[in-house]
């Protein structure tokens, strides 16, 4: 059996709760495939990303160290990735599906012309995947046939990796990247910065929808509930094309998936494409005053109500709450 490999995202010297959920789902495919899992980390000096890297669990970690890989091009990381599955004979490569897994992994696939599969969910032990279709109104169980196989799993559906008991092995090694790969230029990198928790990341999801009617709706009305509550704020895809929020707090099937431990949904409807992003949410408790309103039928707990009354009692009863 080929072994593993498995893409460590990282952003200026930190890698975030999806890589260590990559880790996992690359050493349990290792494990059910009688292989081993080892840890990519590429950048122009990579060392201190994969000392951390060495904490959890892989065989081996390769430090992958060019300078066209100190910021991300698409080109260059598919290029080296793909001389580095060549050079070490691997079956499988393994990320997970953020926005960087979602661009990254096609064209790596593309240069190497083998077989996908986008945001599984699960590692069957008879070497099939499963993977969510028709926005997760359908599980697709899946295989794949060819030399090496590109995966992408699904942020909410594996566990972080743990810190092990021993530290991996940690290999350096210079990237291959052909010189056409090379033509690709960073210009910049323009980091949103907030004080709340992350979203992919946070144990509690407020999120708004078009039910707040205006971009100023998402500040006054919100945000102090987002705020009280220590929650990173979302919205629904209805909201961002409106121009009420940015893109980047979209959740859904074309946005970001979450599963935190509570999603607020507030003012949301509940389309299919943004249940397929936030089902998984432990505790999922929605604000509309449309009591047929299709997000009911996930929730845990549903108040029918004027949101633009309702929030703003929340933010009181909060309050009085932290006052004690």
């Amino acid at each position: 059996m080929g072994d593993v490999l498995i893409f460590a995202e990282h952003l200026g010297g930190h890698f975030p709760k999806t890589t260590l959920t990559a880790i996992h789902a690359g050493v349990e495919l290792a494990q059910k495939r009688g292989a081993s899992a080892t840890a990519v980390v590429a950048g122009d000096a990579p060392d201190a990303v994969a000392a951390e890297i060495a904490k959890y669990g892989a065989a081996k970690v390769i430090a992958l160290a060019h300078p066209a890989l100190k910021n991300y091009l698409a080109d260059a990381h598919a290029a080296a990735l793909a001389a580095l599955v060549k050079k070490t004979g691997a079956e499988f490569v393994v990320t997970t599906a953020t926005a960087l897994g979602k661009d990254l992994m096609p064209r790596l696939a593309a240069r190497l012309g083998a077989p996908m599969a986008s945001e599984i969910t699960a590692i069957n032990d008879d070497g099939t995947y499963v993977r969510p279709m028709y926005a997760g109104n359908a599980m697709a169980t899946i295989e794949m046939d060819g030399p090496v196989k590109v995966i992408t799993v699904r942020g909410t559906a594996f566990d972080a990796a743990k810190p092990a008991a021993s530290v991996s092995p940690i290999e350096k090694l210079d990237a291959e990247i052909d010189a056409a790969a090379l033509k690709q230029e960073f210009v910049s990198f323009n980091q949103t910065k907030s004080d709340r928790p992350q979203l992919t990341e946070a144990r509690i999801v407020v999120s708004g929808g078009r039910g707040l009617k205006s971009g100023e709706n998402f500040k006054i009305v919100l945000e102090p509930l987002v705020d009280e509550m220590g929650a990173a704020m979302g919205a629904s895809r209805a909201a961002v094309d409106a121009g009420f929020v940015p893109n980047d707090l979209q959740v859904g099937q074309t946005g970001k998936v979450v599963a935190p431990e509570l999603y607020v949904a507030v003012g949301i409807s509940g389309a299919i494409q943004h249940l397929a992003g936030m089902k998984d949410s432990k505790i999922i408790v929605a604000i509309n005053k449309d009591e047929e309103a299709p997000i009911f039928s996930v929730a845990d707990y549903g108040l029918v109500a004027d949101l633009f009354k309702a929030v703003p009692e929340m933010v009181e009863e909060l309050k009085k709450v932290k006052a004690h």
